[in-house]
């Protein structure tokens, strides 16, 4: 996965995985929204919005759920489909 234009937000996610996901949003002009947050069984979800939006803009942001990936298209950001997403390969 493409670091830079991609990223994972984990299941359980903890503080250091938000800064890490603050950091990769605002290179590409998003911000967490902090108005908006959600806690679940499978960890927090996150709604992200561009830097200065205007609500009014008709773009309310979007809502990350844990497991999902995040990906930048050089234009917006949008979660990468699960058909995109490689399946893990785990040795037993």
């Amino acid at each position: 996965m493409d670091s830079e234009n991609a990223y994972e937000w984990p299941r359980g996610a903890t503080q250091s995985d938000m800064h890490r996901l603050e950091t990769w949003l605002a290179r590409h002009g998003w911000e967490v929204d902090p108005t908006v947050y959600m806690a679940g069984a499978g960890g927090a979800a996150v709604q992200v919005r561009r830097i200065d939006a205007v609500w009014a803009d008709g773009e309310s942001g979007l809502l990350i759920l844990p497991a999902e990936i995040v990906m930048w298209d050089g234009t917006r950001i949008r979660i990468a489909p699960r058909a995109a997403v490689p399946a893990r390969c785990t040795a037993s």
